[in-house]
């Protein structure tokens, strides 16, 4: 932390932004800054080996968040991003301790969002979909709560959507049967607004839409937390102003970016490929169990 806080302003502005994920799901987070912040550079964690955190205890998933955030601070990044539904839910708290830069995770900026596209209604309705941890959490629920008091919320888990999605079948009959299924109550409560709460839902964005009709407006929590990120480093002066996706002519996963994994960097590969088009440049498999292991 100290050879952090020694740098000077413009230094630190260079510095890329961290993300990390328990597993793929948060390569819809890394397109999303990567589009709104095309100046930017990114090292990417998806830790592969120990998903999925839903199913863990808060002091299990606290011990993950941490070590991937150090890890990543390790690197020399200059603001995290935690892509994790679970972590961001459960951990944020204990990682601001542990790494003295700022955080920024999904769930808050996804409520945020979703309050202020519908802060004109009369009666603001607001759905969510996610996983079942995400959903138990109720941490969606109250960001919004703490957003607009008069919001009415509701809360679906729809765990099928994950496979669904790394498995690339966006069009198939199945997949819209399962949609169906899974939003029915969604159609029934007519939402103004619904939150797509886990970082593998924007693969599904298209089949989601017609589900539930047109006039809903989907929010992306990636493109939520990309604006506020966006928004923090314009206040305070950490945005990268070496315009280097132009001089380069800036792509997902260029080898200006760095990814790594805990396990299984091949089909992380491939997963990554149906995500975002194209394979990271730069993919590397590391272990990051253990604090000593990350000094």
């Amino acid at each position: 932390m100290n050879e952090f806080h020694n740098k000077n302003k413009s230094q630190i502005a260079n510095l890329p932004i961290g993300i990390f994920d328990s597993g793929v799901g948060g390569l819809t987070v890394y397109r999303a800054l990567h589009n709104r912040l095309p100046s930017e550079r990114f090292i990417y964690l998806g830790d592969t080996a120990r998903v999925p955190y839903g199913t863990k205890s808060l002091t299990t998933v606290e011990r993950y968040a941490i070590e991937n955030s150090q890890f990543l601070a390790a690197r020399g990044i200059k603001l995290l991003v935690v892509a994790c539904n679970t972590a961001s839910a459960l951990a944020l708290p204990k990682i601001r301790a542990q790494i003295g830069i700022d955080v920024v995770g999904v769930i808050g900026p996804g409520a945020r969002k979703a309050v202020a596209v519908t802060q004109s209604e009369k009666n603001p309705k607001i759905g969510v979909i996610a996983t079942e941890a995400t959903v138990s959490s109720n941490a969606y629920a109250v960001s919004i709560k703490q957003a607009s008091e008069a919001a009415e919320v509701l809360q679906i888990a729809c765990p099928l959507f994950v496979p669904l999605a790394e498995e690339n079948w966006t069009q198939e009959t199945e997949t819209f049967s399962i949609a169906k299924k899974y939003l029915n109550k969604i159609i029934e409560f007519a939402p103004n607004a619904l939150v797509l709460g886990c970082t593998h839902y924007p693969i599904l964005r298209e089949v989601i839409q017609q589900t539930v009709g047109f006039n809903v407006t989907l929010i992306d929590s990636g493109e939520a937390t990309a604006e506020e990120v966006e928004k923090l480093l314009r206040e305070k002066g950490l945005a990268n102003t070496k315009q280097i996706s132009y001089n380069r002519g800036r792509r997902l996963c260029d080898d200006l970016d760095h990814f790594y994994v805990t396990d299984a960097a091949e089909r992380f590969a491939r997963v990554a490929e149906r995500f975002l088009g194209s394979q990271p440049a730069k993919l590397e498999a590391i272990e990051v169990f253990g604090i000593d292991k990350l000094k």
